[in-house]
């Protein structure tokens, strides 16, 4: 019931799970990721913890007999792991002292160096998926880590565009639209001495913040020292934040933490042309409006933003300065 599923029309691999519909509907007020709980017994402060109903798996089982000489499959090879940000059920990131979310980027750290380790896996995303309209069905503070045992087709994409990029201009591509960014200084939201975060020219969701360091050769979590990781909390505290404080309630989003690739010769050839970087793509458009992907966005890949990034930018760039305002009162 578990297995990769090679797309020839798109060169890439569906991950196939027919027993995640099993997944139990705990009551209402039950958490999984509460101390007391049935998987949870202890107190923690951040907490890694294996996916109950993983996608990617240590030791897949064999595909289902499903092949034929045209459709592959393969054993769908990784690691699922959830990573808790608090063991307070109703805790934000934003709401953490600095120290809190460093010791958040350090277990990110660890479980990149750790899952690193298995050279079957040949790319790591954290990511985080909150609120309702994203299909969140968890408000405790989590995160998770996967680590697939191919390269996605985005990842792909992103890294062969830049390799042609480096290969004209001698350059790093997302370093390039952050200093672009900059130089316009239309769409930059906050930053300080390490990072900078920013709604990109093209982004096609009207909050889809970029953060990207200001130090070049940072390319994953195993570059990070003391003031990198204390940059980077700051910048993701204050990320969330002004989120939240936009329309004075918890902002959703997807998150993605995008490092360069592992465990192949891409490992070190991409590090000339790829770095570090984080994206959102938040689905609001609007308060009570959701960006919804229809049939051109999804049938075609016909990315389409309904709000002007100008004018977002600003949205967010004054939502900031209030929060900072009313910060500690």
């Amino acid at each position: 019931m578990a297995e990769f599923r090679y797309n020839p029309l798109l060169d890439d691999w569906t991950i196939v799970n027919g027993d995640r519909q099993f997944r139990p509907d705990m009551p209402k007020d039950y958490c999984a990721f509460c101390p007391g709980s049935k998987q949870i017994k202890d107190d923690y402060k951040v907490l890694k913890y294996d996916n109950d109903w993983p996608s990617m798996m240590e030791n897949p089982p064999q595909p289902d007999d499903v092949a034929t000489d045209f459709y592959k499959t393969a054993k769908s090879y990784g690691k699922a792991e959830v990573i808790l940000y608090s063991s307070d059920h109703n805790a934000s990131l934003w709401h953490l002292p600095i120290d809190h979310i460093k010791e958040i980027v350090a277990l990110w750290k660890e479980r990149f160096i750790e899952i690193k380790k298995d050279k079957h896996i040949k790319y790591i995303l954290p990511f985080e998926n909150r609120g309702k309209e994203v299909g969140t069905t968890q408000i405790h503070p989590h995160g998770q880590i996967y680590g697939y045992g191919f390269l996605p087709l985005r990842i792909r994409v992103e890294l062969e565009n830049s390799k042609k990029y480096y290969e004209e201009n001698q350059k790093s591509l997302i370093l390039k639209i952050r200093d672009e960014e900059i130089k316009e200084n239309k769409r930059i939201i906050l930053e300080n001495d390490s990072f900078v975060a920013f709604l990109p020219f093209y982004t096609d969701y009207p909050f889809g913040l970029y953060i990207v360091p200001k130090v070049d050769d940072i390319y994953t979590f195993e570059d990070f020292d003391e003031k990198i990781s204390t940059d980077f909390a700051i910048i993701l505290k204050e990320t969330q934040a002004t989120f939240d404080t936009l329309y004075d309630k918890p902002f959703p989003y997807m998150m993605g933490i995008y490092q360069t690739p592992i465990n192949s010769e891409l490992e070190e050839k991409s590090k000339k042309y790829y770095n570090f970087h984080v994206k959102f793509f938040p689905p609001l458009r609007g308060e009570n409006s959701i960006k919804w992907n229809a049939s051109s966005e999804t049938a075609a890949w016909a990315k389409t933003n309904p709000r002007k990034v100008e004018e977002t930018s600003e949205e967010l760039r004054q939502t900031y300065k209030k929060y900072k305002e009313n910060e500690g009162k």
